[in-house]
């Protein structure tokens, strides 16, 4: 259960710390000048629907063909993740749809904030 907090703060202090040097931008507000700037939250949305619909096809994968399964990589990447359980099922889910929101905040945000400061110079 730590490493999702250890996730959650790093994720939280490097968007605050976008957020406080380049403002509004790191969001990825209307484009203009010829800046393209990525839409944070539909960003986080697709990523963290593309993660959860691959854990899922994945765990079906495993169901299915056993002798390929690939549940003991599950169990590193995904802490909290036990085979067929329930709760473990869930927190596959879960962390998984949380990995794209945290990609999406700290790529996104970078992006944004990278993007903004060279359209300035």
């Amino acid at each position: 259960m730590m490493p999702i907090f250890y996730f959650t703060a790093v994720a939280v202090i490097l968007f605050l710390a976008l957020r406080m040097t380049c403002g509004a931008c790191v969001m990825g507000g209307p484009a203009g000048a010829g800046r393209v700037r990525l839409p944070v939250v539909p960003l986080g949305w697709a990523l963290s629907l593309f993660l959860a619909l691959t854990y899922l096809v994945c765990i079906a994968f495993d169901l299915i063909f056993p002798a390929y399964a690939m549940y003991e990589t599950w169990s590193g990447l995904l802490p909290g993740f036990v085979w067929l359980t329930p709760v473990g099922f869930i927190i596959g889910l879960v962390e998984s749809f949380l990995y794209g929101w945290y990609a999406a905040l700290i790529f996104g945000g970078l992006y944004n904030a990278i993007a903004a400061r060279g359209a300035a110079t």
